[in-house]
């Protein structure tokens, strides 16, 4: 079995990384505290390790990636996540944002289409101690079952706002989305004020996988 081993050196990478993230304009403390807690290079290959802790996205097989430090930065601390909060993740892909938000004191909801991906960060996650909630299926459609959500964070590029997720948000909830075409998209924060009423805010463009499913990408 792999040994999981968090070096010094490894450590001083984070903190080098953590202080890049600020100068790029992360504020939140919590989310800074989580990724300097928390070490990236569990999610790689033990030949990739020297690479863990640059701002950089990464192949993790079936076409997905780990995405860039940055953009789990900025998407966590749009989502404004706060101790307890029920936090729905559509993407689960290699575990790393999951386990992010738990560090954060969520209750973490995931959901992955990848039956490899997701066996591959339940197998992960347990062996980290990181209890989230694990589910396998289209997560454009959300988890109706478990619904509504304080929060919800989409990891996959969206061609529009999925009604279904946006159903799901509890009154006062938030959920960030990038929305755009396959290749780039806008960072969206979604603020439901009532069951009629959605506030939208626009970001920066980003780039990531697309939004596979019913209300994805087909």
């Amino acid at each position: 079995m792999l040994k999981l081993q968090d070096s010094y050196i490894h450590k001083g990478r984070r903190k080098t990384l953590v202080e890049l993230l600020k100068r790029k304009g992360i504020k939140d403390q919590q989310v800074l505290d989580a990724i300097l807690t928390f070490p990236r290079h569990f999610f790689f290959d033990s030949a990739l390790h020297s690479h863990a802790y640059e701002d950089k996205a990464f192949p993790i097989g079936e076409g997905q990636t780990i995405s860039q430090p940055y953009t789990v930065a900025f998407q966590t601390e749009l989502l404004g996540v706060k101790p307890g909060d029920k936090v729905l993740e559509i993407g689960t892909g290699s575990g790393y944002q999951a386990s992010i938000l738990y560090l954060m004191g969520a209750e973490v909801h995931t959901i992955e289409l990848n039956k490899k991906l997701f066996d591959q960060a339940k197998k992960l996650l347990f062996r980290l101690g990181i209890e989230v909630h694990f589910y396998l299926g289209d997560g454009s459609k959300g988890l109706p079952a478990k619904a509504p959500f304080d929060k919800i964070l989409v990891t996959a590029g969206a061609p529009i706002i999925p009604q279904s997720l946006s159903g799901q948000l509890k009154k006062g909830g938030v959920m960030v989305i990038p929305v755009g075409n396959r290749s780039s998209q806008n960072m969206i924060k979604i603020t439901k004020e009532s069951e009629e009423t959605l506030v939208k805010e626009v970001y920066d463009s980003f780039a990531f996988v697309p939004l596979l499913g019913e209300e994805g990408w087909q």
